[in-house]
């Protein structure tokens, strides 16, 4: 257990860096198939006829208790993700925007696009509870500790794909107002998906430490009443989700699934191709995932120490070991009582083969106004739909950002200052020379504070006509 939780951490902490992305390019006034995926109705206002994406992509981490200048060669993570009372949430996440193309007609717009995501998020965890799993091979003292959770704690890890077609119209237009609509239509390709909640845990740690022998101590975990649990997985997360490679090698899996982007779009305009004033709103991932493999697995059960009512504390260096969370399920579902099935930990409630995960929903909101001359200010909202506290419901984050930048045509430059409920307030840099593209809303937070947020984003298009 103590593998699967620390490990995935460090690796999507330095290897990935999650969920603004592309920030800053996506509301440029040189309009693309990028500033297309957070609204479909800004296909009408493509810069040129046509545009080519050739490759995007896209990295972002996320945490509430670790700064970048608490990182060190002997960092050690767990400490520092789990100590103290703060509920601790972190998030990792990479898109990728594959080839995809753009075009517009008369009052029309059209697009195609290619995605693939892979996420990791721990949400709402303990510290002492995961400390109670996490360091039964560090006690150094005997004691008990009262834990009560009133939140879902969540470790969820899935990857998938999508192809998008997008249509947008100009539905009115005079000379000094435009109005456009637009829809995008996804076809989904579920990859895998691993889940594990524990709901509102109530109870307490006690930990034996041998003074004679160290090694021979231990931690037992009591629970005051039935707590919710959930094991979700499927695709190569079924077996672990600690290794990038189960991510990358199933982002596209099968067709399971569709989803939908909806928007609106005003421009105040100046001149032909220009504008004073260019506001969206859009409502983006509207659908879900549909998970089926031969090793789908979705279940529900109770937890619970008392046994045929009896009291019976679990042992925690039972998880030594464990490196999936199969393997943690089937610890705690094996019969304390040889060949007597009453005597488990975890009772099953429902369990089902295939099953849904939904796409993280977001309504989005921005305005990109003229300042004077080159000069340009915008302000972009996102609000997460969903609640990240469902076992089933891919995360989102709510952000806000206010982006001054300078377009000179060819070569644009922009700093974001943005804030995210994850890792607060952070300052960044981007540019643009052309179709090619490199930016990040924190690297100027990285290199003057300690910021919790890492990310990083980078492409190129090729728009003609």
């Amino acid at each position: 257990m103590k593998k699967i939780i620390i490990f995935s951490l460090i690796t999507f902490t330095f290897n990935a860096f999650a969920q603004d992305h592309f920030t800053g390019v996506t509301t440029s006034s040189r309009v693309g198939l990028l500033n297309v995926g957070i609204n479909p109705a800004e296909l009408p206002n493509l810069s040129k006829k046509f545009e080519v994406n050739i490759i995007g992509l896209s990295l972002n981490f996320s945490n509430n208790v670790i700064g970048i200048k608490d990182l060190s060669s002997d960092t050690d993570i767990e400490n520092l993700l789990f100590t103290g009372d703060r509920i601790v949430n972190a998030a990792a996440d990479i898109e990728y925007a594959g080839p995809g193309m753009a075009m517009k007609w008369k009052q029309w717009g059209f697009g195609i696009s290619s995605k693939g995501h892979i996420k990791f998020d721990v949400v709402d965890v303990d510290p002492k509870f995961a400390n109670a799993i996490l360091n039964t091979d560090e006690i150094t003292a005997s004691g008990t500790s009262l834990i009560s959770n009133n939140y879902n704690q969540r470790m969820s890890g899935v990857s998938w794909g999508e192809i998008g077609f997008s249509a947008g119209r100009t539905v009115f237009e005079n000379e000094k107002h435009r109005f456009n609509a637009g829809v995008t239509l996804k076809l989904l390709f579920p990859g895998s998906y691993a889940n594990f909640g524990i709901d509102k845990f109530q109870g307490n740690v006690t930990t034996f430490y041998d003074a004679s022998n160290p090694s021979n101590s231990s931690a037992y975990l009591t629970t005051t009443g039935p707590v919710n649990v959930n094991f979700s997985y499927s695709g190569n997360l079924a077996d672990r989700f600690t290794d990038v490679n189960d991510y990358t090698s199933s982002v596209f899996g099968k067709l399971g699934g569709v989803g939908s982007d909806l928007g609106i779009n005003y421009q105040m305009k100046d001149g032909d191709k220009k504008y004073k004033i260019n506001a969206g709103m859009s409502i983006r991932n509207i659908g879900s995932l549909t998970f089926k493999d031969s090793n789908n697995s979705s279940n529900s059960y109770t937890f619970d120490t008392t046994i045929n009512g009896v009291s019976t504390p679990l042992n925690l260096n039972i998880f030594d070991g464990t490196e999936s969370l199969l393997e943690v399920e089937e610890v705690l579902t094996t019969p304390i009582v040889p060949n007597d099935p009453t005597t488990v930990y975890l009772k099953n409630e429902t369990s089902n083969k295939d099953f849904k995960v939904k796409l993280p929903t977001l309504f989005t909101m921005y305005g990109d106004f003229k300042v004077y001359h080159k000069f340009y200010i915008t302000g972009y909202l996102q609000q997460k739909m969903g609640d990240n506290n469902e076992n089933r419901q891919i995360t989102a984050q709510n952000s806000f950002s206010i982006i001054p930048r300078i377009n000179l045509g060819y070569f644009e430059a922009y700093i974001p200052f943005s804030h995210n409920e994850i890792s607060g307030g952070n300052t960044g840099f981007g540019l643009r020379l052309g179709g090619f593209y490199m930016g990040s809303s924190s690297v100027i937070s990285t290199l003057t504070s300690n910021t919790k947020k890492v990310d990083f984003n980078m492409g190129f298009r090729w728009a003609f006509l």
